[in-house]
């Protein structure tokens, strides 16, 4: 299982040319800080990770959020020896760009926050090296289920049950 950074890319994939939204854009920063981590553990960078996602979203939902996406990244890694390319996420100049490899990543949460199969198994066979990885699609599914997009976010109840008096 590894990571590996990817400093000269061979073609500079935009960020902001994939319809990604505010919430997957954050999301990529987390990414990059949980497979620097994997890469060097002596960098202990999941704290970044962490912190990023608690800034973002709050603490509850921050974790929570840093909890999936690392299960994902988890799911891919062992689904594929060779690792996945990724930039720093510490360089202000590699923020606007990304790898094939995150590309296919954010594609398929993107694909399955909005409920489009087709698409989102589309990325996973890319990150699954053509295969389609159960563990990956559950990982992906699991996060989209509880941050979803679109309309339908407002009605679902992703924190503790509120008491109220009738």
């Amino acid at each position: 299982m590894t990571a590996r950074p990817q400093h000269t890319p061979k073609t500079e994939l935009r960020v902001d040319a994939y319809g990604f939204d505010d919430f997957e854009v954050s999301l990529l920063a987390v990414t990059r800080h949980f497979l620097n981590c994997l890469e060097r553990p002596e960098s202990q960078s999941w704290q970044f990770a962490n912190s990023v996602a608690v800034e973002r979203w709050g603490i509850e939902n921050g974790l929570i959020l840093a909890h999936l996406t690392y299960k994902v990244i988890k799911a891919v890694l062992d689904c594929r020896p060779e690792g996945i390319c990724y930039k720093d996420a510490l360089c202000p100049f590699q923020r606007e760009v990304m790898t094939a490899d995150e590309l296919s990543l954010m594609q398929m949460l993107h694909h399955m926050r909005r409920d489009n199969a087709p698409a989102a198994r589309d990325a996973a066979d890319r990150l699954g090296d053509g295969r389609r990885d159960p563990y990956i699609i559950q990982a992906g599914l699991g996060l989209a289920n509880r941050f979803p997009s679109g309309l339908g976010r407002q009605n679902r109840h992703t924190g503790r049950p509120a008491l109220r008096v009738v």
